[in-house]
C-alpha cells in the first residue's frame, strides 16, 4: 500500500504535522502516567482505524514495559481483568470522545468516573493526548500512511 499523499513532504502538511508534534511534546513531563497515554492512543487508533498510530504506539507501550497481554487487550478491554480503575476512566473518555460523531457525546459520568481517578493537571493531558492522537489518526487514516516499519523512539 502507498500512501495517497507524502503529507510530511508538503510544504503545508509538513508544517501542520511540525506543528501538532510540537503540541504533542507539551506532554513531555506531564503526570498523566506514560502507560494511560499509551493505552488512550492505541485505543483511539483502533476506533478511528490508523495502522500507521496503532503500529507506532504499540512499539512505544511495549517499549515503556507494557505487556503484551495488556497491549493485546486494550480493544476488550471492559472484558479484560488487567487494566486498573484509572485505566478503564481513561479508556472510557477515550472512547465517548471518538465516537461523538455517531450521535454521541462525552457524559457527565464519564468524566466525574476520569475525575475521580485523575487531577485536574492529569485531566488537561488526557484531554490533549485523546484530541491530538485523533488529529493523528485523521491524517494517517485519510491519506493512508502505510504501517509497520515503525521502530520504538524513532520520533524521539
Amino acid at each position: 500500500m502507498d500512501a495517497r499523499l507524502d503529507y510530511f513532504g508538503n510544504p503545508v502538511g509538513g508544517k501542520f504535522m511540525k506543528t501538532i508534534i510540537s503540541a504533542g511534546r507539551a506532554l513531555a513531563g506531564s503526570s498523566l502516567p506514560v502507560i494511560v497515554q499509551e493505552l488512550v492512543r492505541m485505543r483511539a487508533s483502533q476506533i478511528n482505524g490508523c495502522a500507521v498510530c496503532l503500529d507506532i504506539h504499540t512499539k512505544e507501550a511495549a517499549a515503556a514495559g507494557e505487556s503484551a497481554v495488556r497491549i493485546n487487550l486494550v480493544a476488550a478491554w471492559r472484558e479484560a481483568t488487567v487494566f486498573t480503575e484509572a485505566e478503564r476512566a481513561a479508556l472510557e473518555l477515550t472512547e465517548q470522545a471518538c465516537r461523538m460523531a455517531d450521535g454521541g457525546e462525552v457524559t457527565d459520568e464519564a468524566w466525574a468516573n476520569a475525575a475521580r481517578h485523575f487531577d485536574e493537571d492529569q485531566l488537561a493531558a488526557l484531554v490533549a493526548v485523546i484530541s491530538l492522537i485523533n488529529a493523528f489518526n485523521r491524517v494517517n487514516a485519510i491519506v493512508r500512511n502505510p504501517a509497520g516499519d515503525y521502530q520504538a523512539g524513532q520520533f524521539a
